[in-house]
């Protein structure tokens, strides 16, 4: 006996030196990985997160691997809980060597706060049973309470948030009033962005019911109605796969953030929708979003804006039906206004469409210097377009911007659904012209239909649809369809044959697509030129809506040959609904 004593020691001498290596390594891994390799102080985790509360003791087999710290001894032993200090060798060979089976040795003593566990007496018990392979361990286990869940894969630098966490959950009593609830973040500072959230959505309940409400009353309104309906965006449109590791209260703030950041930019409310839609774009970290915005950019610099063609056709229909936000294609109007009097033609036109929408409007006044933007005659559009909407009765803000109109429209127009237009300058016959026009740009660039106004206010209660089956044109039939069967007006629908473009079956095809939807038109067969096809068949009707498809060729084609848009755009007295 006296002889396997030594050998048997000596063994375990050799299996802590390989232990000890282990821990080298590991330590290394830590620095390569950025994940920590120490052990949690047991005190400094119980404080942070508020931890109170003890249970009795209670024996029981607890996984060796949610053993994630220690009361005393977190510095001597590394997250494995592999010996870091030489000096342990006699204490941890003497252990090895009586561990001849885990029965051998009392059970341990942990703190288990939430699935964690952190070592009080035995922690080269735990160092010896994990090195020889065992997965769990006897112990005697004493439980704390605490308001925030605490795993065994918690880092060190996780203790700032979860101790942010927990404050958060003492001051707000969240978890009591919605025990439902996860609010964890990866970020530190996000709860005290939620706090100042709760503060000010309680400012705003006081006005709105002219009472004092209570904190408790604020936090339970804030996360029903403002908290819950942004994540349910989230979920809708996918963010958590746009940002992985984040969490949806990392979402919920970063959404609310760009979007107060964008109303400040715009001069325009923004919904949550937009602003999680843009915050994709703009900023995730996806491979397919970083070769979008690139090619954006390459393609903005390099393509004159004459020659760009602008999103392919059924963009705007695809993320219409995708975001499923209204019961209504147009509840946001974009409205350019100049301030002349002419001007104000789009916006009582604009007008007549949100009251069949009930939409709200959004006012666009350029102008070419910032010393423009404080101007007398800034300030006057301003006034006149709220009046002018608050005699209507409907919702409208207008933003001044510095640039050039057709970009700026078109940079605009994507936060809403719909760009009404004053046509002052239809695009001129001669190519060189068409090259330069500003209207010719908007139209082929603009990311939504566009409903060109002249002189004339329409009623917008017969409308024709031209339709030459081209992609652009399935486009301005899905919108006729639309408004035909919500506006309740009368529709006509034309095919001018041309050979190698339209046939009789292109006709076709479009009273299928109606019949199908339920609704009923006249149709129209002509031949000839078509933009003198399509204004003849207008008068004929007494149409005063005119909807088609945007430019049909190439923009160098355009710009040759000209087309049907452009020649309807010159003549017709009627608006003109250009879907792309």
């Amino acid at each position: 006996m006296t002889n396997q004593r030594p050998s048997s020691f000596v063994a375990a001498v050799h299996d802590f030196h390989r232990a000890r290596r282990k821990a080298a390594l590991e330590n290394i891994m830590a620095r390569l990985t950025g994940r920590s390799a120490d052990l949690l102080s047991y005190e400094d985790v119980r404080q942070k997160l508020r931890a109170r509360g003890s249970t009795a003791q209670k024996l029981k087999e607890i996984p060796l691997d949610a053993i994630v710290g220690s009361v005393g001894r977190y510095a001597d032993f590394t997250r494995s809980f592999l010996p870091r200090q030489d000096s342990a060798q006699e204490r941890w060979a003497k252990v090895r060597v009586a561990m001849t089976d885990l029965s051998g040795l009392p059970p341990v003593k942990v703190y288990q706060i939430g699935e964690a566990y952190f070592v009080l007496d035995g922690n080269h018990r735990v160092s010896v049973a994990r090195q020889v392979g065992a997965t769990y361990i006897e112990a005697y286990v004493t439980e704390l309470r605490t308001k925030v869940p605490l795993s065994p894969d918690t880092q060190p630098d996780d203790l700032i948030l979860k101790a942010e966490y927990a404050d958060f959950l003492e001051h707000t009593r969240l978890d009591e009033l919605r025990p439902e609830a996860d609010l964890s973040v990866t970020a530190p500072g996000q709860y005290r962005a939620l706090e100042e959230h709760i503060e000010i959505h309680r400012y705003f309940m006081g006005l709105g019911q002219e009472r004092e409400i209570s904190y408790e009353e604020a936090v339970g309104h804030w996360y029903d109605e403002v908290y819950l309906p942004v994540v349910q965006v989230i979920r809708e449109r996918g963010l958590l796969r746009d940002f992985p590791g984040r969490t949806e209260t990392d979402l919920y703030v970063w959404v609310s953030e760009h979007r107060a950041d964008l109303e400040k930019e715009l001069g325009w409310e923004i919904g949550p929708e937009a602003a999680a839609t843009d915050l994709a774009a703009q900023f995730s970290p996806r491979p397919q979003r970083i070769v979008a915005r690139l090619g954006e950019k390459i393609l903005d610099a390099v393509t004159p804006d004459g020659f760009e063609a602008g999103p392919p056709p059924g963009q705007w229909r695809s993320e219409q039906l995708e975001a499923c936000e209204h019961d209504r294609l147009f509840a946001d109007i974009l409205v350019p206004v100049s301030g002349e009097e002419t001007g104000w033609h789009a916006l009582e036109q604009a007008l007549v469409v949100a009251r069949r929408e009930e939409a709200s409007l959004r006012g666009l006044h350029v102008v070419s210097s910032e010393a423009q933007r404080d101007s007398e005659e800034a300030q006057a559009v301003q006034a006149e377009f709220n009046w002018r909407c608050e005699a209507a009765g409907i919702p409208g803000e207008l933003a001044v911007v510095v640039g050039g109109v057709a970009r700026k429209i078109c940079e605009r127009v994507r936060w809403t659904d719909l760009a009404v237009v004053h046509l002052a300058h239809p695009p001129a016959p001669q190519p060189v012209a068409r090259l330069s026009s500003g209207f010719r740009t908007l139209i082929r660039r603009c990311p939504r239909p566009v409903l060109a106004v002249p002189r004339a206010l329409s009623h917008l209660d017969r409308a024709l649809l031209a339709y030459d089956g081209s992609p652009k044109a399935d486009e301005a039939l899905f919108v006729a369809t639309y408004l035909s069967c919500r506006w309740n007006i009368t529709l006509v629908v034309v095919t001018v044959i041309e050979t190698g473009r339209t046939t009789s079956e292109t006709l076709a095809r479009a009273q299928r697509y109606l019949e199908t939807h339920e609704v009923q038109a006249t149709f129209v067969k002509e031949s000839g030129p078509a933009a003198e096809a399509v204004l003849k068949t207008a008068k004929e009707h007494e149409s005063d809506l005119i909807i088609m498809g945007g430019y049909g060729f190439s923009p160098v084609l355009e710009v040759v040959l000209g087309s049907t848009v452009d020649q309807v755009l010159r003549t017709s007295r009627q608006p003109m609904l250009i879907c792309r």
